[in-house]
């Protein structure tokens, strides 16, 4: 199946271009990702250095792989996988979202390639990436798998993607939208919509028929009286997130 280039929403582009200049703020309208943020990362860079045999107690263990975020927002994951040593390239959508972005690389120090884009234009422009970072997107777009299969047209051989997104049940129901959006008042009210969740079935369904391989799948898992998050590999009843693999043969 070729990429297309009608994945991307705009009634879901507007949502986050609405929020930009939140992106840093821990108590802003993104706090629930500044709350997850350690959890994803933990994950993130366990499957990463499984993959590619790195040591994550080594300086700069990323040295060398180059990563993609796409749907990078104002550049929470970025910046980290800068720091560990890798050649980043972050790419949104939601053009306000990169101004701010580049703004806290410099203020960080860090050499970050932020771009206003889709995947299917970087798969347009024969761009190639170890280990394309896709977190909350998928749910968000309008072809989940078109839109995946630009993911795998953008992965070298025996590259990883890593793919979280949303489960659909009522308990994901209760807990990311009425909990989340009416009663914490953590996001705007309309920034998800339930129908477009997907369970961790249909996810796997569209990560094999998009080319990749499925490896894993790990729930995160929010305790409301530490207000921590944790994975959990047996509950993936909210969030969850997989990682998966292009078949093929790693260049040197």
């Amino acid at each position: 199946m070729q990429a297309t280039q009608f994945t991307v929403d705009a009634a879901e582009i507007a949502k986050f271009e609405a929020m930009a200049a939140e992106w840093w703020d821990p108590n802003g309208k993104f706090k629930p990702l500044h709350m997850l943020n350690p959890c994803r990362l933990d994950y993130i860079i366990a499957q990463i250095c499984a993959e590619f045999g790195r040591n994550r107690t080594d300086a700069l263990p990323f040295s060398g792989l180059r990563i993609l975020d796409i749907g990078c927002g104002g550049g929470l994951l970025c910046e980290p996988m800068a720091r560990l040593g890798a050649d980043v390239v972050g790419v949104d959508a939601a053009a306000r979202n990169i101004p701010v972005a580049e703004a806290h690389a410099r203020q960080s120090g860090l050499t970050i390639d932020y771009r206003t884009g889709t995947a299917e234009e970087l798969v347009a422009e024969g761009e190639a990436f170890d280990i394309v970072l896709n977190m909350e997107v998928v749910e968000h777009v309008a072809d989940p798998l078109a839109y995946l299969t630009a993911c795998q047209q953008l992965l070298k051989p025996g590259g990883l993607m890593v793919c979280s997104t949303i489960n659909r049940n009522p308990k994901s129901y209760v807990f990311a939208i009425f909990g989340a959006e009416y009663v914490m008042r953590w996001l705007p009210k309309g920034t998800h919509e339930w129908s477009k969740f997907i369970t961790p079935d249909e996810l796997y369904g569209l990560i094999r028929n998009a080319g990749l391989t499925p490896v894993d799948k790990t729930g995160f898992v929010f305790n409301p009286v530490t207000w921590q998050w944790k994975l959990s590999d047996r509950d993936l009843s909210v969030n969850y997130v997989t990682a998966s693999v292009k078949e093929g043969e790693k260049s040197d």
